[in-house]
């Protein structure tokens, strides 16, 4: 850390460490109680005050000497209607170049929220400097740390297409709303899982604000029913053996076979608890609402995903992460409800993107762990689509040693390749899996 980072953040208020993980029903009261708006902010701000350079609401003013290449705050965006904004992180250039790439908006995935990417934004950070552009983080709309307004559709149950075009709406709308506030003209998106799908839906409406997609482990790709096991979320433990020599690996057929092939095993061997959380899934109910729904206990329940979820990570970073995601799950639903009118039973998309995505003419890069529960079959066709429909700028990638949260899994490597596909020019594509 330079000087100057470090007399930032020694000139910045300190927060108390987070809590130690429940593991009786007393320790979850306790936790449960101090659940809430302030208790999330900490939370979130205990993450990102990993970045030297992060100042937080109500901190001293930056050095006007471009001491730190970067500067990081985090905001409420307000959108059109003043009870719906957007909880921002922004990362930005204290040298903006009138030559500056697009600013890279990353989109977190179905109920989580933009702390997950903590281990990322050192990188990406890093690239803006260089770069002289900006990095933003954001919750979705009903999700994280934004806006917990009423999620409804009002299409009948018959009528998917109806269902599907207001559940993407609803976030579609407010990412776009958003763009306009921040006065960005175009922009990369970095969407995992839900944050994926939800990304190329907004590329094939507002095609001229998007500049490239990075799909990290993309949700409602293939049409294959069968082709994931989702309850493998909450049950299987985070992938470890992530190395500084991990390479991120071009997505040959063999590779996609291997995973698949996996894949297909876990689902022969899911058990009868499994059966039961993908019914309930299926069934359109929200595993947050479960959590919600046992008041006291659901810190306990929590801290149990968090500890089996997050075993790759340190105990200080544990106990970090597992304080955010039970403030940021505890609080109100609201977008989370999207699910069913999205996803049909499986987890699959109603309306699947393979079937959709050959309208971009934009690279879009598809990258999936080598134990991702995400099936990459629907990547790899997407990718041939686009081909045939003359857009070759389309890439697929496996991330060793890394699950379906690629990004957390094996920070370095996915590291690597966001910073080599954000600078890599819009017409480099080569084969569809070119590396």
């Amino acid at each position: 850390m330079s000087d100057s980072a470090s007399s930032l953040a020694d000139s910045i208020p300190s927060l108390p460490p987070a809590r130690e993980i429940p593991s009786t029903f007393i320790s979850s009261v306790k936790s449960w109680w101090s659940a809430g708006e302030k208790g999330s902010a900490a939370s979130e701000e205990r993450l990102l005050r990993k970045l030297p350079y992060f100042r937080p609401a109500g901190s001293p003013p930056a050095t006007p000497d471009n001491a730190t290449a970067v500067t990081a705050q985090s905001s409420r965006v307000v959108l059109d209607d003043p009870k719906h904004y957007l909880n921002t992180f922004s990362i930005t250039a204290t040298s903006p170049s009138p030559e500056a790439p697009p600013p890279a908006v990353v989109l977190h995935g179905y109920g989580a929220g933009l702390g997950f990417f903590f281990q990322n934004f050192p990188a990406l950070g890093k690239w803006a400097g260089k770069r002289g552009t900006s990095v933003y983080a954001v919750d979705w709309l009903g999700m994280g740390r934004s806006a917990r307004v009423p999620f409804q559709v009002k299409a009948k149950r018959e009528d998917i297409d109806g269902r599907v075009r207001e559940a993407e709406s609803f976030f579609i709308e407010s990412l776009e709303q958003w763009r306009r506030k921040m006065g960005l003209e175009t922009m990369t998106l970095v969407g995992h899982s839900l944050g994926g799908y939800l990304s190329i839906a907004y590329a094939l409406r507002y095609p001229t604000r998007v500049n490239k997609l990075i799909l990290l482990s993309p949700a409602g790709i293939p049409r294959d029913p069968n082709s994931t096991v989702p309850s493998r979320e909450l049950t299987d433990p985070q992938t470890t053996g992530a190395t500084d020599h991990d390479r991120p690996e071009p997505a040959d057929s063999k590779r996609v076979e291997e995973l698949k092939s996996s894949q297909q095993e876990a689902q022969r061997q899911e058990s009868r608890s499994r059966k039961v959380l993908t019914y309930l899934w299926e069934q359109g109910w929200s595993p947050f609402q479960v959590v919600r729904s046992t008041l006291f206990w659901g810190p306990l329940l929590i801290g149990k995903y968090a500890t089996r979820r997050f075993i790759g990570l340190d105990e200080e970073d544990t106990r970090a992460m597992n304080e955010y995601i039970m403030n940021i799950t505890l609080a109100k639903g609201s977008g989370e409800y999207c699910i069913s009118h999205l996803l049909a039973p499986g987890a699959h998309a109603r309306r699947p993107m393979v079937d959709r995505i050959s309208a971009l003419r934009i690279p879009v890069t598809f990258v999936y762990g080598d134990h991702d529960w995400m099936d990459p079959e629907g990547g790899k066709e997407s990718v041939e689509r686009m081909r045939q429909a003359g857009n070759g700028l389309g890439r697929m990638y496996m991330i060793p040693h890394a699950g379906h949260h690629v990004y957390l899994d094996n920070p370095k490597a996915m590291n690597d390749l966001l910073i080599k596909e954000l600078d890599r020019p819009a017409g480099s594509g080569r084969t569809p899996y070119s590396a």
